[in-house]
C-alpha cells in the first residue's frame, strides 16, 4: 500500500502568541542510523570553515529524491565532499517562519512565474543557536541573492530595526508583512573539496500554521549552490547517472499550497502529485 506524501492534522493552539510555538517533533521516514552509516566516512568541515563558501550570491539547482536515491547518492560522494559538523552533529536542524502580505503577494510572485521574486523569513539554525532575518531574491538572471540580519532570537513580527533593514533590501511594503507559515527540517550539508560548491540535502520537512500541520514523507530536497555553473560537479554527475532531473521546489510555496485553501495553487498540483509518486518509488520518466 502506498504511503501518502503528507499527513495533515488540526491542532488547537491556545497560546496568546501562537506563532512562537515550536514545530511538531519530526517523524523519521528515513532511518537516522542508515543516514549515519552513509555519512560516517565523510571528512568534516566546521561552521567557521564554511565562511569560505557562504555563497550569498549564487546559482541554485534543485532536485527531489526518494529516500533510496538519497542513500545511493550519499554512498557515492564521500571522496568528493566534506560534511558540515556542528558540535559533533552532522544532521542539523532548521526552523523558519515565513512572512507574507495578507494577499500572499510574495507567494503569487512565484506562482505567476515573475522574473523577480522575494522571500522574507526568520530562520533559526538550531544546533548553532544562531538566528537571522533573511531575504532571498531570485533575479531575472536566475541568480539567488541572500541578505540577512542577525537577530537575538527568531522574530515573529516585523518592527523597528527589522523594518528599517527590510526597506533597504526588499521592495515589498514591510508594514504589510505578517507570519504565514512555519517550516522545519533536518539538513545534511556537503562542501566540495576542490571548488566553491555546496550541496544541501533536506529531509523530515514539516510545515505548519497556527492550526494545521503537514509533513512530507519519503522524499529529500537537494539543492546545489555554486558561484557559477560548473560542469564537473560530482553531485550533478551523480544525478545524471541516476537519471534524476532538476526540479524547481519552493518550500514556502509548497507549504502554502497545502495549508491554505484560498490561494491560487493549480500550477502546483501536478508537482505535489509527482512528489507523491517519487515518495512511493516510481522511477523518473
Amino acid at each position: 500500500m502506498n504511503k501518502p506524501l503528507w499527513i495533515t492534522s488540526t491542532q488547537e493552539r491556545t497560546s496568546q502568541q501562537p506563532w512562537l510555538l515550536p514545530p511538531v517533533e519530526p517523524i523519521w521516514y528515513i532511518s537516522p542510523s542508515e543516514l549515519a552509516s552513509q555519512t560516517h566516512d565523510y571528512s568534516s568541515i566546521s561552521l567557521k570553515e564554511m565562511d569560505s563558501v557562504a555563497l550569498l550570491n549564487r546559482t541554485d539547482t534543485k532536485f527531489v529524491l526518494s529516500n533510496t536515491q538519497l542513500i545511493t547518492t550519499l554512498s557515492a560522494l564521500k571522496d568528493y565532499y566534506r560534511i558540515l559538523t556542528i558540535h559533533g552533529q552532522r544532521f542539523n536542524h532548521y526552523r523558519t517562519l515565513y512572512f507574507d502580505t495578507p494577499r500572499f503577494d510574495l507567494y503569487n510572485l512565484h506562482i505567476n512565474n515573475r522574473a523577480e521574486r522575494y522571500k522574507v523569513r526568520s530562520r533559526e539554525y538550531i544546533d548553532s543557536d544562531i538566528s537571522f532575518l533573511e531575504v532571498k531574491h531570485r533575479t531575472r538572471k536566475n541568480r539567488t541573492i541572500k541578505d540577512r540580519l542577525p537577530t537575538e532570537r527568531p522574530i515573529t513580527e516585523i518592527t523597528g530595526d527589522s523594518e528599517d533593514w527590510l526597506r533597504g533590501v526588499c521592495p515589498i511594503d514591510c508594514s504589510q508583512l505578517e507570519p504565514r507559515l512555519w517550516n522545519a527540517f533536518t539538513r545534511i550539508t556537503l562542501v566540495n573539496k576542490q571548488f566553491c560548491e555546496r550541496v544541501t540535502l533536506d529531509v523530515n520537512l514539516v510545515f505548519f500554521t497556527t492550526n494545521k500541520v503537514v509533513q512530507l514523507n519519503g522524499i529529500a530536497v537537494a539543492e546545489v549552490k555554486m558561484d557559477s555553473l560548473q560542469k564537473n560537479s560530482p553531485f550533478l554527475s551523480q544525478m545524471q547517472l541516476q537519471r534524476i532531473h532538476p526540479k524547481g521546489f519552493s518550500k514556502y510555496c509548497i507549504g502554502v499550497a497545502m495549508l491554505y485553501d484560498q490561494v491560487k495553487k493549480n500550477s502546483l498540483k501536478p508537482k505535489i502529485l509527482w512528489m507523491n509518486k517519487i515518495a512511493n518509488g516510481v522511477v523518473y520518466e
